[in-house]
């Protein structure tokens, strides 16, 4: 069976979340939402004045994705909420250690 492990010559690589074949809107969408808030919540704690967003974001981000994993169908919408967990969980706690989900007085 090498002809499973190796792709053929005409096929290309596609990218795809619906390995199974089947159309999953509702979790390619929450699994892409949950990677974008934690990529917005952790490149927010590279500078302190964006406690907010990183907060706000992280905070967001963690919810959906909890949800988003609880739901998910393929290994790739499961692995996009895993890099979105980790980093919302991180913006969200850097977010809070720098000034919390409140401007400054």
């Amino acid at each position: 069976m090498p002809h499973v492990l190796q792709p053929s010559e005409r096929e290309r690589f596609r990218f795809t979340l619906n390995t199974d074949g089947r159309p999953h809107r509702a979790e390619n969408a929450l699994a892409v939402i949950t990677l974008v808030c934690g990529v917005v919540a952790f490149v927010a704690t590279f500078w302190t004045s964006a406690h907010m967003i990183a907060s706000w974001a992280g905070t967001l981000g963690f919810g959906v994705g909890l949800y988003s994993q609880y739901i998910s169908a393929t290994t790739p919408q499961r692995s996009l909420n895993v890099v979105g967990l980790v980093g919302s969980f991180v913006g969200a706690a850097l977010g809070i250690a720098h000034g919390g989900f409140l401007p400054h007085p």
